[in-house]
């Protein structure tokens, strides 16, 4: 009975350290999300055209990518729990930067600034989730995932009916979101050293029988369709909003509004995404979400404004159900490197959108807005690499 007793106390502070690394990434994710959230005022203020608009994405989404799979290298081998809340503190000097930017070299520093809050955030606090899962991954990372997602979903929010009402100089007051977070870290990462999980540790030795292809190959799927997943989120987080205004003549507000719809629905679909993975399998996920995905890539630029916020709406639940499968999928691949594995995907999403952004934006200054989405729409035709992907891991 006492055994029994120790083990349901155990459960339910590591249930409660997952639902506080997702709150945290609900706050992180809010703030990053922001950003892209304020490029209307951004175009305006500093009169940029969409290539800068994209080059201030890739800036942000470079800082990010490249340096997270080095700071998850690092962090398998000397777990850095209070590097949490200190990640958090370039996420506040970077908003704060954004909120009173001068100059476009000066936003461009800002973003960076936020990139770099990201990548500090992700792989460790990955780590966490999986350390407090008890072993149901997908459940745990969809969790972890659903509080980034429903922080994005807010972004558009907060900018339409906060932000845009009052100004730029607004966006200091979520300063206050960053502290917050950087209290709720500075616990978990108390529980963290204090649970045994922060010690120095030995990588575990390949599996007998791997062959180094065995894993290659299905990372190099799971990268590609990590491409087509987050070139076509890019395009939404980045110019959604202007596309609706461009075609349907609506305000900037309700935009945001429709922007809010797209992240809510992406928000629900992560958290299917897991438990679905750790039932069905993984692989399953991932070829239903992006293959799946198709045919309403392709409606969406054709149909009017309320087609386009139903299918939105689908487009947002099915595509990104499969990203919590392909990052448990990874670390099934490569046990005992989660950090790394967890730093290499987060930062290929990042890296992968950040040059999608910018890339479209190209595209869109030589064209038009309308031209991305028609372009975009083909980007799910890649999910047939998944069919590629060992049927089972271990």
């Amino acid at each position: 009975m006492v055994v029994e007793t120790r083990r349901s106390a155990a459960a339910r502070t590591t249930f409660a350290v997952l639902i506080a690394i997702s709150i945290c990434h609900m706050l992180n994710d809010m703030m990053q999300v922001l950003l892209p959230a304020i490029y209307p005022l951004l175009k305006g203020g500093f009169h940029l055209n969409f290539a800068q608009i994209g080059l201030i994405t890739l800036v942000y989404q470079v800082t990010a990518s490249i340096l997270q799979p080095m700071i998850g290298l690092y962090t398998d081998a000397r777990p850095q729990p209070f590097s949490l809340p200190f990640g958090m503190g370039f996420t506040l000097i970077g908003l704060v930067g954004l909120a009173f930017a001068g100059t476009y070299p000066e936003l461009l520093g800002a973003a960076a600034l936020l990139g770099v809050g990201s990548s500090i955030f992700h792989p460790e606090s990955s780590r966490i989730a999986r350390v407090a899962s008890g072993g149901a991954h997908g459940f745990a990372q969809s969790i972890f995932q659903v509080g980034g997602n429903f922080g994005q979903s807010l972004g558009p929010l907060l900018a339409a009916f906060f932000i845009l009402p009052r100004g730029r100089a607004s966006m200091a007051w979520f300063s206050l979101a960053a502290l917050l977070a950087m209290a709720i870290l500075t616990a978990v990462g108390v529980w963290f050293r204090a649970s045994g999980h922060a010690k120095p540790r030995v990588r575990p030795p390949v599996v007998a029988g791997t062959k180094p292809a065995s894993v290659v190959v299905p990372l190099v799927l799971l990268g590609v369709l990590m491409m087509s997943k987050f070139v076509y989120l890019a395009s939404i987080n980045s110019y959604y909003i202007f596309y609706l205004i461009h075609r349907f003549h609506i305000t900037v507000q309700q935009a945001q509004i429709d922007l809010f719809v797209f992240l809510a629905a992406a928000a629900a679909g992560t958290m299917i995404g897991g438990p679905i993975g750790d039932r069905i399998g993984r692989r399953a996920v991932i070829i239903g979400s992006i293959l799946g995905v198709l045919p309403f890539t392709l409606l969406l630029p054709y149909v009017g404004l309320n087609a386009t916020v139903a299918l939105s709406v689908v487009i947002g639940l099915v595509l990104s159900s499969a990203f919590s499968a392909i990052v448990v999928f990874a670390n099934d691949l490569m046990p005992g490197r989660v950090g790394a594995v967890s730093g290499l995907f987060f930062g290929l999403a990042f890296g992968v959108a950040g040059l999608g952004a910018a890339g479209l934006g190209v595209v869109a200054d030589w064209t038009s807005i309308t031209t991305v989405y028609r372009i975009c729409a083909f980007l799910p035709v890649l999910g047939l690499a998944a069919l590629w992907l060992p049927k089972r891991v271990r």
